[in-house]
């Protein structure tokens, strides 16, 4: 599949309380060592894939403050700043990082501002545009991490607040204590079980940002219906599983990679148009 800069129509748009973004954006993890933790092994590409990005009409890029740690939030600064004039750069703070693979939580007040004025920071920024909280810690009170946002927003350092891997019990308290624009929690073709807060962001015009969002699962093995429909459109079933995603008014996949050429592939998937039998064969196996 030939790709193609992204356009309003390719994908269409989303907003994000007043952004206004393109609904392909690109996850920022990925730019990091392995195991998500230290330098990348090549920084050129490294720095090259977000600029890519960009050129390509990506206006999301979405890391975290524990992607790295920190790393991400400094190739993205180094690569992009100063930021084009349309680009909504989202991070999260909640996670601390003890080593590769290692992600401990950590929702106390004081971490969440360290936090926060640390991606700041590294960001080069005086505001950040969409803060999240990345998730859940069971030792804090959720009230608590929640409301250590809300100061950080009311003091003017965050514009938007989103949530990261909640139920419906979680975002009902977020949205109590303040205006939550998205919700990112882990969604794609195989693993579902965040549809019934996927839903609720639907009702409710609330952006949904599926993480881990190329799996297709058992789906895309040989004779699986993600492995046969991407067939018929020359696609792969990573590229198939995005388009599906696509068909979600509320959804926002931010595909990530180190890699310019599979960004290229990533985002050539806008303009992957399925049947709506197609869509209901995915959307049922």
């Amino acid at each position: 599949m030939a790709i193609e800069p992204l356009a309003d129509e390719t994908a269409g748009t989303i907003s994000l309380g007043d952004l206004e973004v393109r609904r392909l954006g690109f996850g920022a993890m990925r730019i990091t060592g392995e195991g998500v933790w230290g330098p990348p092994a090549d920084r050129g590409e490294a720095l090259a894939v977000p600029r890519r990005a960009v050129e390509l009409g990506v206006n999301l890029i979405d890391t975290a403050d524990s992607y790295g740690p920190h790393v991400s939030e400094e190739l993205i600064a180094e690569a992009l700043h100063p930021y084009p004039e349309d680009l909504v750069i989202a991070t999260k703070g909640g996670l601390e990082r003890t080593g590769p693979g290692a992600w401990p939580r950590n929702g106390r007040p004081e971490h969440l501002r360290e936090a926060c004025e640390g991606s700041l920071r590294r960001l080069r920024l005086e505001r950040i545009d969409v803060y999240q909280l990345h998730a859940v810690d069971p030792d804090v009170p959720y009230e608590e991490s929640v409301g250590a946002l809300k100061e950080l927003q009311e003091e003017g350092k965050i514009r938007h607040i989103g949530v990261s891997n909640v139920g419906l019990s979680e975002l009902a308290t977020a949205r109590s204590m303040v205006e939550v624009v998205s919700v990112q929690n882990r969604f794609n073709l195989g693993d579902r079980d965040a549809a019934d807060v996927l839903e609720a962001c639907e009702a409710d015009e609330l952006a949904f940002i599926p993480w881990f969002p190329l799996s297709a699962g058992s789906l895309a093995e040989p004779g699986g219906p993600a492995a046969e429909i991407a067939d018929r459109h020359g696609a792969t079933p990573a590229q198939l599983a995005l388009a599906w995603l696509l068909r979600f008014p509320a959804m926002l996949p931010i595909p990530g990679t180190g890699s310019v050429a599979h960004l290229e592939e990533n985002l050539a998937a806008a303009t992957l148009q399925l049947s709506d039998e197609e869509v209901a064969t995915l959307t049922d196996a």
